[in-house]
């Protein structure tokens, strides 16, 4: 269990207590795209010490929410708990809420494969998808690379750079229906604060393959209204 103690007797307290800790709730995020070997996870999350994330493991363990398991060709791995995996809606809700007060990527603020996974999957909208033909995406943000394939109601998302470990399932094969670069400003793709095309225009995206007019399919599939929050407020 974490070491603090609020000393309440509460729901909230004891989720809290759990995965209140800091870099608690950023390694349950990672661990719910996919088991994680320490490595992994050391390098989804740069700037943490090694003692901390060695101790939120520990106490993430004793809470019952992470377990170590064997995983075929990658030794032992950190994965979620069934109970752990509970906290998925908890976890998209909050990247949905804190998305509004986002603003600007600081300079050494950095976008990791499990961070963008998470992003976009907060960012589905499954009843638009619905509505839509098949979409396959190349995403390049940096040195991350996914691939994004979405039929109907479904989300599959590839890590292709860092390869993440094998858990399953196949890559993609083929060539995607469009490849395209960003940078941080993929958020206000996202949010609808620019249109694709102005995007291109202005240089946040760059299309590298495939037609620039499915970006329009790709923000009605993932977005996030960017209301509310204190970054449009000041």
């Amino acid at each position: 269990m974490a070491s603090r103690s609020y000393g309440q007797y509460c729901g909230v307290t004891s989720a809290v207590e759990l995965i209140g800790e800091r870099w608690a709730m950023l390694i349950v995020r990672d661990l719910l795209v996919g088991p994680r070997r320490y490595t992994d996870l050391k390098q989804g999350l740069p700037r943490i010490p090694t003692n901390i994330l060695s101790t939120r493991l520990k106490e993430l363990q004793e809470g019952g929410v992470v377990r170590r398991v064997p995983l075929m060709n990658c030794g032992l791995v950190y994965e979620l708990t069934p109970y752990g995996r509970e906290l998925e809606p908890i976890v998209l809700a909050l990247g949905r809420w804190g998305f509004a007060s986002m603003g600007e990527a600081g300079i050494d603020d950095v976008v990791t494969a499990d961070s963008l996974t998470t992003t976009l999957r907060t960012a589905f909208r499954a009843d638009a998808a619905a509505s839509l033909p098949p979409g396959d995406y190349e995403v390049h943000v940096g040195a991350v690379t996914l691939r994004v394939q979405v039929d109907g109601d479904e989300l599959r998302i590839a890590q292709l750079a860092p390869p993440a470990p094998p858990v399953g399932g196949r890559l993609p094969q083929g060539d995607p229906d469009i490849a395209f670069a960003a940078g941080s400003g993929l958020r206000r793709v996202i949010s609808g604060e620019l249109a694709p095309a102005e995007a291109i225009q202005h240089e946040v995206l760059t299309v590298i393959s495939g037609d620039a007019a499915l970006l329009e399919r790709f923000a009605a599939t993932f977005h996030i209204p960017a209301t509310g929050g204190p970054a449009l407020a000041a």
